[in-house]
Protein backbone atom coordinates (compact mmCIF):
# COMPACT_ATOMS: atom_id res chain seq x y z
CA UNK A 1 0.00 0.00 0.00
CA UNK A 2 1.42 3.40 -0.97
CA UNK A 3 1.95 6.07 1.65
CA UNK A 4 0.63 8.62 -0.83
CA UNK A 5 -3.00 9.67 -0.92
CA UNK A 6 -5.10 8.77 -3.95
CA UNK A 7 -4.95 12.38 -5.14
CA UNK A 8 -1.16 12.39 -4.81
CA UNK A 9 -0.88 9.16 -6.79
CA UNK A 10 -2.95 10.64 -9.60
CA UNK A 11 -0.76 13.73 -9.59
CA UNK A 12 2.40 11.62 -9.67
CA UNK A 13 0.98 9.67 -12.61
CA UNK A 14 0.29 12.95 -14.41
CA UNK A 15 3.88 14.03 -13.88
CA UNK A 16 5.26 10.68 -15.08
CA UNK A 17 3.22 10.87 -18.30
CA UNK A 18 3.99 14.53 -18.98
CA UNK A 19 7.73 13.96 -18.47
CA UNK A 20 7.73 11.00 -20.82
CA UNK A 21 8.56 11.63 -24.47
CA UNK A 22 6.12 8.82 -25.29
CA UNK A 23 3.12 10.44 -23.60
CA UNK A 24 3.99 14.16 -23.56
CA UNK A 25 1.35 14.62 -26.28
CA UNK A 26 -1.26 14.16 -23.50
CA UNK A 27 0.13 17.02 -21.40
CA UNK A 28 -2.48 19.60 -22.32
CA UNK A 29 -5.32 17.09 -22.11
CA UNK A 30 -4.22 15.95 -18.64
CA UNK A 31 -4.63 19.51 -17.35
CA UNK A 32 -8.19 19.80 -18.70
CA UNK A 33 -11.13 19.26 -16.36
CA UNK A 34 -10.85 17.59 -12.98
CA UNK A 35 -9.02 14.38 -12.11
CA UNK A 36 -10.33 12.92 -8.86
CA UNK A 37 -10.51 9.70 -6.85
CA UNK A 38 -13.90 8.62 -5.54
CA UNK A 39 -15.56 5.78 -3.70
CA UNK A 40 -18.19 3.77 -5.53
CA UNK A 41 -16.46 3.93 -8.92
CA UNK A 42 -15.65 0.33 -9.97
CA UNK A 43 -12.66 1.23 -12.12
CA UNK A 44 -12.31 4.57 -13.93
CA UNK A 45 -14.61 6.98 -15.75
CA UNK A 46 -14.58 9.99 -18.07
CA UNK A 47 -17.36 12.20 -19.36
CA UNK A 48 -15.20 13.56 -22.16
CA UNK A 49 -13.61 16.22 -19.94
CA UNK A 50 -13.31 15.09 -16.32
CA UNK A 51 -11.60 11.87 -15.21
CA UNK A 52 -12.57 9.87 -12.12
CA UNK A 53 -10.72 6.91 -10.61
CA UNK A 54 -12.15 4.47 -8.10
CA UNK A 55 -10.21 4.43 -4.83
CA UNK A 56 -10.47 0.66 -4.29
CA UNK A 57 -9.50 0.10 -7.91
CA UNK A 58 -6.44 2.32 -7.54
CA UNK A 59 -5.34 0.37 -4.45
CA UNK A 60 -4.94 -2.72 -6.65
CA UNK A 61 -2.75 -0.98 -9.22
CA UNK A 62 1.00 -0.48 -9.31
CA UNK A 63 2.28 2.96 -10.31
CA UNK A 64 2.88 1.89 -13.92
CA UNK A 65 -0.54 0.24 -14.09
CA UNK A 66 -2.10 3.45 -12.84
CA UNK A 67 -0.16 5.34 -15.51
CA UNK A 68 -1.81 3.10 -18.11
CA UNK A 69 -5.29 3.79 -16.73
CA UNK A 70 -4.68 7.55 -16.54
CA UNK A 71 -3.33 7.60 -20.10
CA UNK A 72 -6.36 5.56 -21.20
CA UNK A 73 -8.89 8.06 -19.79
CA UNK A 74 -7.04 11.03 -21.25
CA UNK A 75 -6.91 9.43 -24.69
CA UNK A 76 -10.71 9.17 -24.56
CA UNK A 77 -10.78 12.96 -24.05
CA UNK A 78 -8.19 13.65 -26.76
CA UNK A 79 -10.21 11.68 -29.32
CA UNK A 80 -13.52 13.26 -28.18
CA UNK A 81 -14.96 9.75 -28.00
CA UNK A 82 -17.94 10.75 -25.86
CA UNK A 83 -19.29 13.07 -28.55
CA UNK A 84 -17.81 11.69 -31.76
CA UNK A 85 -19.31 8.24 -31.30
CA UNK A 86 -22.59 9.07 -29.57
CA UNK A 87 -24.53 7.55 -32.47
CA UNK A 88 -22.71 4.24 -32.06
CA UNK A 89 -23.38 4.24 -28.32
CA UNK A 90 -27.11 4.79 -28.95
CA UNK A 91 -27.09 1.81 -31.31
CA UNK A 92 -25.06 -0.58 -29.11
CA UNK A 93 -23.47 0.84 -25.96
CA UNK A 94 -21.44 -2.28 -25.25
CA UNK A 95 -19.92 -2.39 -28.71
CA UNK A 96 -19.19 1.35 -28.76
CA UNK A 97 -17.37 1.10 -25.42
CA UNK A 98 -15.28 -1.84 -26.61
CA UNK A 99 -14.45 -0.25 -29.96
CA UNK A 100 -13.13 2.93 -28.35
CA UNK A 101 -11.02 0.90 -25.92
CA UNK A 102 -9.52 -1.29 -28.64
CA UNK A 103 -8.28 1.84 -30.41
CA UNK A 104 -6.80 3.42 -27.28
CA UNK A 105 -5.23 0.35 -25.68
CA UNK A 106 -3.29 -0.63 -28.78
CA UNK A 107 -2.04 2.92 -29.16
CA UNK A 108 -0.81 3.09 -25.57
CA UNK A 109 1.03 -0.22 -25.95
CA UNK A 110 2.61 0.93 -29.22
CA UNK A 111 3.78 4.20 -27.65
CA UNK A 112 5.61 2.39 -24.87
CA UNK A 113 6.54 -1.11 -26.07
CA UNK A 114 9.30 -1.40 -23.47
CA UNK A 115 6.95 -0.64 -20.57
CA UNK A 116 9.16 2.19 -19.40
CA UNK A 117 6.15 4.19 -18.21
CA UNK A 118 3.12 1.91 -18.35
CA UNK A 119 2.21 -1.64 -17.47
CA UNK A 120 -0.99 -3.42 -18.43
CA UNK A 121 -3.32 -3.93 -15.44
CA UNK A 122 -4.29 -7.49 -14.61
CA UNK A 123 -7.68 -7.08 -16.27
CA UNK A 124 -9.40 -8.43 -19.34
CA UNK A 125 -8.62 -5.64 -21.79
CA UNK A 126 -9.82 -4.84 -25.29
CA UNK A 127 -6.47 -5.31 -26.99
CA UNK A 128 -5.81 -6.82 -30.41
CA UNK A 129 -3.02 -5.94 -32.83
CA UNK A 130 -5.51 -6.51 -35.62
CA UNK A 131 -6.98 -3.11 -34.82
CA UNK A 132 -3.73 -1.16 -34.96
CA UNK A 133 -4.37 2.05 -36.90
CA UNK A 134 -8.16 1.54 -37.04
CA UNK A 135 -10.67 4.12 -35.83
CA UNK A 136 -13.51 3.26 -33.45
CA UNK A 137 -16.12 3.01 -36.23
CA UNK A 138 -14.03 0.49 -38.14
CA UNK A 139 -13.51 -1.59 -35.00
CA UNK A 140 -17.21 -1.30 -34.13
CA UNK A 141 -18.26 -2.61 -37.54
CA UNK A 142 -15.79 -5.49 -37.34
CA UNK A 143 -16.95 -6.50 -33.85
CA UNK A 144 -20.54 -6.36 -35.03
CA UNK A 145 -19.83 -8.55 -38.03
CA UNK A 146 -18.27 -11.09 -35.69
CA UNK A 147 -21.27 -11.22 -33.35
CA UNK A 148 -19.71 -9.36 -30.42
CA UNK A 149 -22.63 -6.98 -29.98
CA UNK A 150 -25.44 -6.99 -27.44
CA UNK A 151 -27.04 -9.79 -29.38
CA UNK A 152 -24.07 -12.10 -28.78
CA UNK A 153 -25.03 -14.67 -26.15
CA UNK A 154 -22.88 -14.53 -23.03
CA UNK A 155 -20.65 -11.80 -24.40
CA UNK A 156 -19.50 -9.50 -21.59
CA UNK A 157 -18.49 -5.89 -22.10
CA UNK A 158 -14.70 -6.16 -22.12
CA UNK A 159 -14.27 -2.39 -21.75
CA UNK A 160 -12.78 -2.07 -18.24
CA UNK A 161 -13.74 1.57 -17.65
CA UNK A 162 -16.98 3.56 -17.85
CA UNK A 163 -17.74 5.97 -20.68
CA UNK A 164 -19.95 8.96 -19.92
CA UNK A 165 -21.79 9.35 -23.21
CA UNK A 166 -24.95 10.39 -21.33
CA UNK A 167 -23.13 13.01 -19.28
CA UNK A 168 -21.58 14.49 -22.41
CA UNK A 169 -25.01 14.59 -24.08
CA UNK A 170 -26.49 16.59 -21.19
CA UNK A 171 -24.23 19.56 -21.80
CA UNK A 172 -25.60 22.62 -23.53
CA UNK A 173 -24.53 23.37 -27.07
CA UNK A 174 -22.34 26.23 -25.85
CA UNK A 175 -20.72 24.04 -23.19
CA UNK A 176 -19.97 21.40 -25.81
CA UNK A 177 -18.43 24.04 -28.10
CA UNK A 178 -16.26 25.39 -25.31
CA UNK A 179 -15.03 21.91 -24.37
CA UNK A 180 -14.19 20.98 -27.95
CA UNK A 181 -12.28 24.25 -28.37
CA UNK A 182 -10.40 23.56 -25.13
CA UNK A 183 -9.52 20.03 -26.26
CA UNK A 184 -8.21 21.30 -29.59
CA UNK A 185 -6.06 23.89 -27.85
CA UNK A 186 -4.82 21.34 -25.30
CA UNK A 187 -3.90 18.93 -28.10
CA UNK A 188 -1.83 21.65 -29.78
CA UNK A 189 -0.08 22.39 -26.49
CA UNK A 190 0.69 18.69 -26.08
CA UNK A 191 2.14 18.59 -29.59
CA UNK A 192 4.54 21.40 -28.71
CA UNK A 193 5.74 19.61 -25.58
CA UNK A 194 6.00 16.29 -27.41
CA UNK A 195 8.14 17.96 -30.06
CA UNK A 196 10.50 19.38 -27.45
CA UNK A 197 10.73 15.98 -25.75
CA UNK A 198 11.42 14.19 -29.02
CA UNK A 199 8.22 12.15 -28.84
CA UNK A 200 5.33 11.60 -31.20
CA UNK A 201 2.70 14.29 -31.65
CA UNK A 202 -1.07 13.94 -31.67
CA UNK A 203 -0.93 14.60 -35.41
CA UNK A 204 1.50 11.73 -35.97
CA UNK A 205 -0.80 9.22 -34.25
CA UNK A 206 -3.84 10.52 -36.12
CA UNK A 207 -5.59 12.43 -33.33
CA UNK A 208 -5.21 15.70 -35.25
CA UNK A 209 -5.20 15.28 -39.04
CA UNK A 210 -2.94 17.27 -41.34
CA UNK A 211 -4.27 18.54 -44.65
CA UNK A 212 -3.00 16.21 -47.37
CA UNK A 213 -3.76 18.28 -50.43
CA UNK A 214 -1.73 21.28 -51.59
CA UNK A 215 -4.73 23.58 -51.62
CA UNK A 216 -2.71 26.73 -52.23
CA UNK A 217 -1.57 25.36 -55.57
CA UNK A 218 -4.58 23.38 -56.79
CA UNK A 219 -7.40 25.44 -55.31
CA UNK A 220 -5.81 28.75 -56.24
CA UNK A 221 -5.59 27.65 -59.84
CA UNK A 222 -9.25 26.63 -59.72
CA UNK A 223 -10.36 29.89 -58.05
CA UNK A 224 -8.37 32.01 -60.48
CA UNK A 225 -10.25 30.46 -63.38
CA UNK A 226 -13.53 31.15 -61.57
CA UNK A 227 -12.78 34.70 -60.43
CA UNK A 228 -11.08 35.94 -63.57
CA UNK A 229 -11.61 39.59 -64.45
CA UNK A 230 -11.73 41.10 -60.96
CA UNK A 231 -8.84 43.19 -59.72
CA UNK A 232 -5.47 41.79 -60.80
CA UNK A 233 -3.77 39.89 -63.59
CA UNK A 234 -1.39 37.01 -64.23
CA UNK A 235 1.07 36.21 -67.00
CA UNK A 236 0.68 32.47 -66.30
CA UNK A 237 -2.42 32.33 -68.48
CA UNK A 238 -2.32 34.44 -71.71
CA UNK A 239 -5.33 36.60 -72.46
CA UNK A 240 -7.06 34.87 -75.41
CA UNK A 241 -8.65 38.12 -76.53
CA UNK A 242 -5.24 39.49 -77.58
CA UNK A 243 -3.63 36.23 -78.73
CA UNK A 244 -5.56 36.32 -82.01
CA UNK A 245 -3.79 39.59 -82.79
CA UNK A 246 -0.36 38.20 -81.95
CA UNK A 247 -0.14 40.19 -78.71
CA UNK A 248 0.86 38.41 -75.46
CA UNK A 249 -1.05 39.99 -72.55
CA UNK A 250 -1.77 38.76 -69.00
CA UNK A 251 -5.13 37.25 -68.14
CA UNK A 252 -7.09 39.05 -65.41
CA UNK A 253 -7.96 37.24 -62.17
CA UNK A 254 -8.74 37.92 -58.54
CA UNK A 255 -7.51 36.34 -55.30
CA UNK A 256 -10.71 37.35 -53.51
CA UNK A 257 -13.57 34.85 -53.17
CA UNK A 258 -17.25 35.61 -52.71
CA UNK A 259 -19.68 33.20 -51.06
CA UNK A 260 -18.51 29.59 -51.11
CA UNK A 261 -20.47 26.39 -50.50
CA UNK A 262 -18.55 23.43 -49.10
CA UNK A 263 -20.48 20.17 -48.98
CA UNK A 264 -19.03 17.54 -46.63
CA UNK A 265 -20.15 13.94 -47.17
CA UNK A 266 -21.28 12.46 -43.81
CA UNK A 267 -22.95 9.35 -45.18
CA UNK A 268 -22.69 5.99 -43.46
CA UNK A 269 -19.61 5.01 -45.47
CA UNK A 270 -17.63 7.93 -44.07
CA UNK A 271 -15.56 7.28 -40.94
CA UNK A 272 -14.50 9.84 -38.33
CA UNK A 273 -10.98 10.01 -39.79
CA UNK A 274 -12.38 11.05 -43.16
CA UNK A 275 -14.69 13.67 -41.59
CA UNK A 276 -11.74 15.06 -39.61
CA UNK A 277 -9.62 15.09 -42.76
CA UNK A 278 -12.34 16.94 -44.66
CA UNK A 279 -12.58 19.53 -41.87
CA UNK A 280 -8.81 19.96 -41.94
CA UNK A 281 -9.07 20.78 -45.64
CA UNK A 282 -11.94 23.22 -44.99
CA UNK A 283 -9.87 25.08 -42.40
CA UNK A 284 -6.91 25.20 -44.80
CA UNK A 285 -9.12 26.74 -47.46
CA UNK A 286 -10.34 29.51 -45.13
CA UNK A 287 -6.75 30.23 -44.07
CA UNK A 288 -5.36 30.49 -47.59
CA UNK A 289 -8.22 32.32 -49.30
CA UNK A 290 -10.89 33.51 -46.82
CA UNK A 291 -14.29 33.67 -48.58
CA UNK A 292 -16.71 36.51 -47.96
CA UNK A 293 -19.09 33.90 -46.56
CA UNK A 294 -18.88 30.16 -46.08
CA UNK A 295 -21.87 27.83 -46.24
CA UNK A 296 -20.73 24.53 -44.71
CA UNK A 297 -23.16 21.72 -45.54
CA UNK A 298 -23.23 18.20 -44.08
CA UNK A 299 -25.09 15.79 -46.36
CA UNK A 300 -25.97 12.16 -47.00
CA UNK A 301 -29.22 11.71 -48.97
CA UNK A 302 -30.36 15.13 -47.71
CA UNK A 303 -28.59 18.21 -46.44
CA UNK A 304 -28.61 17.32 -42.74
CA UNK A 305 -27.12 20.59 -41.50
CA UNK A 306 -26.07 24.03 -42.77
CA UNK A 307 -23.58 26.21 -40.91
CA UNK A 308 -22.78 29.74 -42.09
CA UNK A 309 -19.46 31.40 -41.24
CA UNK A 310 -18.08 34.86 -41.93
CA UNK A 311 -14.52 36.24 -41.80
CA UNK A 312 -13.36 36.31 -38.18
CA UNK A 313 -15.21 33.08 -37.38
CA UNK A 314 -13.09 30.64 -39.37
CA UNK A 315 -10.50 30.02 -36.64
CA UNK A 316 -13.20 28.60 -34.36
CA UNK A 317 -14.79 26.44 -37.06
CA UNK A 318 -13.43 23.09 -35.90
CA UNK A 319 -14.62 23.76 -32.34
CA UNK A 320 -18.10 24.98 -33.27
CA UNK A 321 -19.01 22.71 -36.18
CA UNK A 322 -21.37 19.76 -35.67
CA UNK A 323 -21.05 17.09 -38.38
CA UNK A 324 -24.47 15.51 -38.96
CA UNK A 325 -25.62 12.65 -41.15
CA UNK A 326 -25.12 8.92 -41.50
CA UNK A 327 -27.50 7.72 -44.21
CA UNK A 328 -26.95 6.96 -47.89
CA UNK A 329 -24.94 9.03 -50.36
CA UNK A 330 -26.73 11.27 -52.85
CA UNK A 331 -24.90 14.53 -53.66
CA UNK A 332 -27.88 15.69 -55.70
CA UNK A 333 -29.35 16.91 -52.41
CA UNK A 334 -26.61 19.56 -52.29
CA UNK A 335 -27.47 20.74 -55.79
CA UNK A 336 -31.12 21.10 -54.79
CA UNK A 337 -30.09 23.03 -51.72
CA UNK A 338 -27.75 25.36 -53.64
CA UNK A 339 -30.37 25.94 -56.34
CA UNK A 340 -32.76 27.05 -53.61
CA UNK A 341 -30.37 29.52 -51.96
CA UNK A 342 -31.30 33.17 -52.09
CA UNK A 343 -27.86 34.19 -53.35
CA UNK A 344 -25.76 32.37 -55.92
CA UNK A 345 -22.42 31.16 -54.52
CA UNK A 346 -19.21 31.87 -56.39
CA UNK A 347 -18.19 28.22 -56.36
CA UNK A 348 -19.03 24.85 -54.81
CA UNK A 349 -16.54 22.45 -53.21
CA UNK A 350 -17.69 18.88 -52.62
CA UNK A 351 -15.73 16.59 -50.27
CA UNK A 352 -16.70 12.92 -50.48
CA UNK A 353 -15.42 9.35 -50.58
CA UNK A 354 -16.86 9.13 -54.10
CA UNK A 355 -19.14 6.15 -53.44
CA UNK A 356 -22.51 7.60 -54.42
CA UNK A 357 -25.93 6.30 -55.35
CA UNK A 358 -27.30 7.40 -58.70
CA UNK A 359 -25.86 10.12 -60.93
CA UNK A 360 -23.34 12.81 -60.14
CA UNK A 361 -25.05 16.23 -60.06
CA UNK A 362 -24.25 18.89 -62.61
CA UNK A 363 -24.08 22.13 -60.60
CA UNK A 364 -24.82 25.45 -62.24
CA UNK A 365 -21.86 26.88 -60.33
CA UNK A 366 -18.16 26.09 -60.91
CA UNK A 367 -17.56 22.91 -58.90
CA UNK A 368 -14.49 21.24 -57.46
CA UNK A 369 -14.79 17.66 -56.16
CA UNK A 370 -12.36 16.29 -53.56
CA UNK A 371 -12.52 12.50 -53.41
CA UNK A 372 -10.79 10.07 -51.04
CA UNK A 373 -11.25 7.28 -53.57
CA UNK A 374 -10.36 6.95 -57.23
CA UNK A 375 -13.97 7.65 -58.20
CA UNK A 376 -14.36 10.79 -60.26
CA UNK A 377 -17.28 13.09 -60.91
CA UNK A 378 -18.59 13.27 -64.44
CA UNK A 379 -19.00 17.04 -63.97
CA UNK A 380 -16.56 19.66 -62.72
CA UNK A 381 -12.97 19.07 -61.64
CA UNK A 382 -11.96 16.24 -59.27
CA UNK A 383 -8.93 16.14 -56.96
CA UNK A 384 -8.03 12.86 -55.26
CA UNK A 385 -6.65 12.68 -51.74
CA UNK A 386 -5.63 9.60 -49.74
Amino acid sequence: MSDLTHAQRIERSHIALMRSANFALLSGIILLGESTAKDGVPTAYTDGLNKVYGREFMDKLSDKQLNFVVAHENFHVLYKHMTTWRRLWDEDAKLANMACDYVINQQIVDLDPGNDVIELPKLKLCLDEKYRGWDAKQVYDDLKRNGKGSGGAGQPDDSFDEHGFDKAQQRTEQEAKDIEAAIDQAARQGDILAGKAGGKSAREIGAIPEPQVNWREQLQEFVQSVCAGRDSSTWRRPNRRWLSQGIYMPSPYSESIGAVVIGVDTSGSIGVDEVNQFLAEVVKITQDMPPERLHLLYWDTEVAREEVYAPGEYDSLTASTRPTGGGGTDPNCVKRFVDGMGTKPELVLMLTDGFIFGDWPDFNEPTLWVSTSDNKSTYGKTIHIK
